[in-house]
């Protein structure tokens, strides 16, 4: 049979042509077929099937392309979601590997395959999805939105700062240089980021330079940024951790210089000292001998060849209010005293999980500023040449430091620096007293019995290096009173090791390991959230007023707008009206993000069943014990996430016939931009509510303000070839800047105001068709000068008279500001068009011209 197939060709021409008419007739009634299978497939929501279907359909047709893209996503994106659920990953990638096959350019398929890398947890390779969805649609906002979320990521943003940092790059530039002048043959280049450093080394003429980096982006960037600066075939890149170097698989010999720069604002946090100690045994040749004057071409050195570390006590409100709960009672919402609150810093302690111990501030930056209480102390020194001295590190007794107090007042943090000694001549400094491109790392006090300090008080606390953190604990104050000496200890931190010093009259400590209390650590944010005094009282009012109006007028349960009588007057409606409250409660649901109380001031305000949605054991233990300490009944309060069987889909009703009375939704994240979904969130929740019921907030009100900031320009791009001492460096990295910075404190953001603020933009939540997804906002100008950037702020309505102002002194919130890609020069009475655009959870500003 196979023959006579291959002789076909010889048959007569109209037998062929009949062949190829019944071959295209069978094509056409199986496409046809595929096509009603794949519908009635859909309507059955058989996203598999339909798929299949719809493969075949375009592989037997790709004339159909354009005519079932759109279905053709549609069931794409379902039968997806699907294989995510089922944690069929390598399916879904197949499917997705097909589909941009069939649809090569198609940036919404190019989109969706970066949103499911990036979920789990493949940043690089989402990036280069978005970075191709955008440069197929430049326009396409969801693309957009997520490629600025991944750079973020990806490319942090203190790149963009250090090498705008002209002092640093001079510094390191002479450093190798001199090394490199006196006999250095071949440099290692760990951590190379950009690639600048091993640029330095090669200019200055080092013969062999190599350069590794773990980064995918990063190593790839460096890769452009060497061929850019012609030294594609001078340095050798490595896509790879220092520890994971061998010789000579991957580079021939031992090198004579290792650079770095991997440290962060606690010196160590960046894995410096296991890299280098790896380096000494491995890597570098011997250290040159001390006090001998011989070259240096036959021996091993690092830069930076060792640090200084410094540190000073601090008053400063701004780091009290983010790490310490300093409220008792809010919103007539009494916190238990058994509940012990903490930050993830103080957690760190006793922590079986390594994290971190110190949080990051720029001390020149804090809103309300910080006040030194003692002399700046040495803390510890470190020789990164000296190979025994980094092994012992991690393995030596803390230090003992004791500093004496010189001004009085709070003890809120012991804040740390560094100088970072490159070599003997060249060293470079990160004390928030010079103005330089790094932060100071920031060890807040927590759990004394008193922070209050004065003249003639001790400050005391250990030092040491373990799992790779510089670490300051055991903090504790030695103070002198009615003659004795009495040490205010840090309970959480004091462990098993409390030695008494002869000097001590008495020790006063109080303990939580003893059962009496519970421990609840909150991030900084949600610590800053519950000390915001404004926010619950603005929540108590409003949610007052939303339950007056929907409970029936009695007697016994006559609700002020202002709070003051509404425990009371809860406890009696509790007593005179328990089948009222039984049989009929109001149901209010709180699914804004992380710790929050407000089911509890709800809770007080009336016959209420209150949800909550914190997800984690610790918070829910610790509210339901702020509600005991409420006399809550039992039932009042419960956690919603423990009622749904499907968590994805969080708003859904409270009963099968039941409806929400109030729905509390998170509208602004921390950083200072709009909720991602929270106009979904919303027109889900508007078909929650019984009549009557609200929303909170109701509307949010978008205000901003033209400004010239140089710090937010350096802070988002870098600025040509002058700060990196001519290396071509800006056009690789300012591929990854975005045009909004996050968490940035407008109080003391250093800027000059060129307009008053403006209102930009309205969301509301109850009513969209008010909402404009496109609008024009005039803004005067009242100072000349360059635009640079417009920071923007919210006030967010709980109703027409009771708002919060996210940049107000008392705000948990930070704000954001849109950075213009090229200053905008303008006069006095001036007037620029802002072009503000709202799709989804994006807002884009644009001047127009």
């Amino acid at each position: 049979m196979e023959l006579i197939f291959f002789k076909m060709p010889n048959s007569n021409a109209k037998s062929h042509r009949g062949h190829r008419g019944g071959q295209e007739a069978g094509r056409r009634e199986l496409v046809s077929r595929s096509l009603q299978s794949a519908q009635h497939c859909l309507e059955d929501q058989d996203f598999g099937t339909a798929y299949a279907h719809y493969l075949l359909v375009l592989n037997l047709a790709p004339e159909l392309k354009n005519d079932v893209r759109e279905t053709f996503q549609f069931t794409l994106f379902k039968w997806a979601e699907e294989l995510a659920s089922l944690a069929r990953i390598q399916d879904l990638f197949n499917c997705y590997e097909q589909a941009l096959e069939l649809f090569p350019n198609d940036e919404i398929i190019c989109n969706s395959m970066g949103e499911h890398l990036f979920r789990m947890g493949f940043r690089d390779e989402a990036a280069g999805y978005f970075h191709k969805a955008l440069k197929l649609n430049p326009d396409f906002a969801d693309a957009k939105e997520n490629f600025y979320r991944v750079a973020n990521w990806l490319v942090e943003r203190w790149h963009f700062i250090m090498l705008n940092d002209t002092n640093r790059n001079l510094i390191y530039q002479k450093a190798i240089e001199k090394v490199v002048r006196s006999g250095c043959r071949a440099v290692l280049d760990i951590g190379a980021g950009t690639g600048i450093l091993s640029m330095f080394a090669k200019k200055a003429g080092a013969p062999c330079v190599y350069a590794c980096e773990l980064s995918k982006t990063m190593y790839e960037l460096a890769c452009d940024v060497v061929a850019a600066n012609n030294m594609e075939g001078e340095i050798t890149l490595l896509h790879m951790k220092s520890l994971d170097i061998e010789i000579p698989k991957h580079i021939p010999e031992r090198v004579s210089l290792v650079v770095t720069e991997t440290v962060d604002a606690g010196l160590f946090g960046e894995g410096i000292v296991e890299s280098l100690i790896h380096a000494w045994e491995h890597l570098l040749l011997q250290p040159k001998p001390k006090n001998q004057d011989i070259g240096t071409e036959d021996y091993g050195q690092v830069i930076p060849a060792g640090a200084i570390v410094f540190g000073m006590a601090v008053e400063c409100k701004e780091i009290r209010r983010h790490h310490r709960v300093g409220i008792q009672e809010v919103a007539c919402v009494h916190l238990a005293e058994t509940v012990e609150f903490c930050s993830p810093t103080r957690a760190s302690v006793n922590s079986e999980e390594t994290i971190e111990p110190y949080t990051t501030e720029k001390l020149s930056r804090v809103p309300g500023g910080y006040m030194p209480l003692t002399e700046p102390f040495q803390a510890m020194t470190v020789d990164f040449n000296n190979l025994e001295e980094l092994k012992s590190l991690a393995t030596r007794k803390p230090c003992k430091i004791s500093i004496p107090v010189t001004q009085g007042g709070v003890l809120d943090a012991i804040v740390v620096w560094f100088v970072l000694q490159l070599d003997d001549e060249h060293s470079l400094s990160t004390s928030p007293s010079e103005e330089t491109c790094w932060e100071q790392a920031v060890y807040p006090v927590q759990g004394l019995p008193d922070y209050s300090v004065k003249p003639g008080d001790t400050v005391m606390m250990e030092v040491c290096c373990e799992d790779c953190y510089l670490r300051i604990q055991k903090i504790s104050v030695l103070t002198s009173e009615y003659g004795m000496d009495i040490e205010r200890e840090n309970t959480l931190a004091s462990g098993n090791e409390a030695e008494l010093c002869s000097a001590l009259a008495s020790l006063q400590t109080t303990s939580t390991s003893d059962g009496m209390g519970q421990e609840c650590m909150l991030e900084s944010t949600e610590i800053a959230l519950l000390n915001n005094v404004p926010y619950h009282e603005c929540f108590n009012a409003a949610i007052g007023k939303v339950l007056s109006s929907l409970i029936p007028t009695r007697e016994s349960l006559s609700m002020d707008v202002d709070g003051h009588d509404r425990e009371m007057n809860f406890e009696k409606s509790q007593n005179k009206n328990s089948s009222y409250t039984t049989h009929d409660p109001l149901y209010v649901l709180d699914v804004s993000e992380g710790f929050s109380i407000l089911p509890i001031i709800a809770g007080k305000l009336g016959p209420v069943k209150a949800y909550s949605s914190v997800e984690k054991e610790q918070h829910q233990i610790a509210l339901n014990i702020i509600s005991e300490a409420n006399h809550f009944p039992k039932e009042t309060l419960e956690f919603w996430l423990s009622h749904l069987e499907d968590e994805s889909v969080v708003l859904q009703r409270p009963k099968s016939d039941k409806l929400w009375s109030i729905i509390i939704l998170d509208v602004i994240e921390t950083s200072g931009l709009i909720q991602q979904e929270v106009m979904e969130k919303a027109a889900i929740s508007r078909c929650l509510l019984h009549s009557g019921g609200k929303i909170f907030p109701q509307y949010v009100v978008m205000y901003g303000m033209l400004v010239e900031s140089q710090s937010l320009v350096l802070e988002s791009a870098v600025q040509g070839t002058e700060p990196t001492l001519g290396f071509n460096i800006a056009p690789f990295i300012n591929q990854f800047k975005v045009p909004v910075r996050v968490f940035l404190d407008l109080a003391t953001l250093p800027c000059v105001p060129l307009s008053k603020p403006a209102e930009l933009l309205r969301l509301d939540l109850m009513n969209p068709y008010l909402n404009s997804s496109n609008r024009e906002v005039k803004v005067q100008v009242s100072k000349s000068g360059h635009v640079t950037a417009i920071p923007f702020w919210y006030h967010i309505h709980l109703d027409e008279d009771i708002y919060l102002d996210t940049s107000s002194d008392s705000s948990h919130w930070k704000q954001a500001a849109v950075v213009l890609d090229k200053p905008i020069q303008v006069q006095l009475g001036d007037e620029l068009v802002l072009n503000i655009q709202h799709y989804k959870s994006n807002v884009s500003i644009t001047v127009k011209q």
